[in-house]
């Protein structure tokens, strides 16, 4: 099978990384592969199937799934297209869950270069799964049911030196959540980002944003602007990191307005030609999660606006031979929910703290050259002020993939 050629582009137009999850650092498909099939199935051990419910139950799953993906690569223009669809079903039904929930992961990602000077950037992304990806920067912990979360950013970008290029740009997002009131938005940002080239391997940015989310239910609408300055630094042609920060202003419809620090980082390595690891950090006021119900006693809707929350990503591969291969990582998850008021009656309330860690260790073996199994432990623990949102969560993972 041909592998792809995966570069890091000059960094000079490398772009934005609003639209490939927290860890993306602007890697770029060199090479076109053809149409490539996988298919799997993993059986899985959960010990909390339905955390921060009333009862903790646990069960046996089963998670089938099949994958396509296709790179193209000419001298003007770069398709990736890749989709991945599953089920998971239980074989015991606990309380308050489905026997069986759908799994969609899909994306396509353009880049056009009309010339040597101009590109246009397109990067796209659903997900419909009932796990959260924490690495999209919009979950907290695991809902009650699926959840819809899709993001489109388009930009162009343009060189007006051999120092110095724009990119300009328009990122759309949203989230639904199917058993969850008052929590799904809609968000867009546009933004402007200029990018000098200080020598071969380093590029200094600025860059604003100004975002406008709109939330569903008795969830208020907001606006987001952003200030900030950055560095990209290629340590070697196989290791780059992203840095941001800056200033976040927040302002709530009805609400109270908040400043923050802002912070962006991405880190893609691979330290050896065995050991590869990537990392993300973002710290800022959110939009997400901010309509929580607290006992007053009696139950009573609150809406915070400032969510304050810290995303930690790490992701980490260790190839112990070519059969072999040793898998892990670990988010981390600290918010603060402040300046909260009561829907009913606007009085202020306390503020609360939420914690989530969850972490994963596996091993990774390649039966054949198409054929490779897999087991892996997964424990999630929050640790919240809310109701029902404080749970310890096991889970153990057996399953096999094949491609071709």
């Amino acid at each position: 099978m041909k592998i792809a050629k995966i570069a890091l582009v000059p960094l000079l137009m490398t772009g934005s990384v609003h639209a490939e999850g927290l860890y993306y650092v602007g890697t770029e498909v060199l090479e076109s592969l053809p149409l490539k099939w996988s298919v799997g199935a993993n059986v899985m051990y959960d010990d909390n199937v339905s955390p921060g419910s009333a009862s903790e139950e646990s069960s046996m799953s089963l998670n089938g799934y099949v994958g396509v993906s296709l790179v193209n690569v000419t001298p003007r223009t770069t398709w990736d297209v890749y989709a991945r669809l599953g089920l998971i079903s239980y074989f015991d039904n606990p309380e308050g869950t489905d026997d069986i929930n759908y799994q969609v992961k899909t994306g396509i990602n353009l880049t056009h270069r009309f010339s040597e000077r101009l590109r246009y950037s397109s990067r796209n992304f659903i997900s419909f799964d009932l796990e959260p990806d924490y690495s999209y920067g919009y979950a907290n912990t695991r809902s009650i049911g699926e959840t819809l979360f899709w993001q489109t950013d388009n930009s162009v970008g343009f060189r007006w030196s051999e120092r110095f290029a724009t990119y300009t740009g328009l990122s759309l997002s949203g989230t639904d959540y199917q058993d969850v009131q008052n929590n799904d938005r809609f968000t867009w940002t546009a933004y402007t980002q200029g990018r000098y080239q200080l020598s071969p391997t380093t590029v200094l940015t600025a860059e604003y944003r100004y975002g406008v989310t709109t939330g569903n239910g008795v969830s208020s609408d907001s606006t987001n602007q952003y200030l900030l300055g950055g560095i990209e630094h290629r340590f070697s042609p196989n290791s780059v990191a992203i840095l941001r920060a800056g200033a976040q202003f927040r302002d709530v419809d009805d609400g109270d307005s908040s400043n923050s620090p802002y912070l962006e980082l991405a880190l893609n390595s691979q330290l050896t030609a065995e050991f590869r690891l990537k990392m993300f950090a973002r710290y800022g006021l959110e939009s997400y999660d901010t309509v929580q119900t607290l006992f007053l006693p009696l139950p009573t809707t609150v809406e915070y606006d400032a969510r304050k929350t810290l995303r930690l990503g790490i992701d980490a591969v260790y190839t112990i031979s070519p059969m072999l291969s040793v898998f892990g990582g670990i988010d981390y998850i600290p918010s603060s929910f402040e300046d909260g008021r009561r829907i009913d009656n606007g009085l202020g309330v306390p503020d609360s703290e939420e914690d989530v860690i969850n972490a994963t260790l596996g091993l990774s073996v390649r039966v054949t050259n198409n054929v490779s199994g897999s087991l892996s432990y997964t424990h999630t623990n929050s640790t919240s002020d809310f109701n029902g949102r404080d749970y310890d969560r096991n889970r153990i993972s057996l399953g096999v993939n094949a491609q071709f």
